[in-house]
């Protein structure tokens, strides 16, 4: 069986909970509870030296990164593929998970808040600024693009992994008050992944070690 381990407000291991849950994989959810530093144990540093959520456990072989687990899981358990068939409809996915992956949730990420704290003395009203800056900055564009290529999903009809990486990002948005209705694509996207039962269970509120 695999296994993830994760956290269960962190959109990465949301992510990748999403594609579990697509493709139907039993797995078994090991927390790792971000908030009180056991992500920088020493037996889970071993496991990780990055000591990051999301990790995935395959047997004797283990995977950090939440694309690169995603991707790995769509390749080695073909059914429900989340990447289309076309190059072009592919690369599309590709870009905004991308968007997603390399342009909002590096600056938002908890290390980065607790580092601007830290060492810079910014209070948490700067840093929920700073964190919903990103955020504005990346839907803006995001919208603009979904007027064109979406269609019940981020990209056509079917579920790719670019709605597997969208749905997490508006979860955080919403717990700073984003007002995600200002974006009208990107919020009827959202609403159709959440009436599938994967994304539903997935959700943060829905883990075992939520809190």
């Amino acid at each position: 069986m695999l296994k993830l381990y994760g956290y269960w407000r962190s959109s990465a291991s949301f992510r990748v909970r999403i594609v579990l849950g697509l493709k139907g994989i039993v797995y078994e959810q090991i927390p790792v509870n971000l908030r009180s530093g056991e992500q920088g144990e020493k037996s889970y540093r071993r496991l990780n030296p990055q000591g990051l959520v999301p990790f995935l456990v395959d047997g004797e072989w283990g995977l950090g990164q939440s694309v690169a687990i995603m991707e790995y899981l769509d390749e080695t358990y073909p059914a429900y593929p989340l990447l289309p068939s076309s190059p072009q409809e592919r690369a599309r996915v590709r870009q905004i998970v991308g968007m997603i992956a390399c342009d909002v949730h590096p600056l938002n990420n908890l290390r980065v808040l607790n580092y601007l704290e830290s060492e810079f003395g910014v209070r948490q009203q700067q840093q929920e600024t700073w964190y919903l800056h990103w955020i504005r900055e990346t839907f803006r564009a995001l919208e603009q693009m979904l007027s064109a290529c979406s269609g019940i999903y981020c990209v056509g009809d079917e579920v790719t992994l670019a709605d597997c990486m969208l749905v997490p990002q508006i979860y955080n948005a919403r717990r700073y008050n984003m007002d995600i209705s200002v974006f009208p694509n990107i919020q009827r996207i959202h609403d159709n992944c959440m009436a599938l039962q994967a994304f539903a269970d997935a959700a943060p509120e829905r883990q075992p070690d939520a809190q």
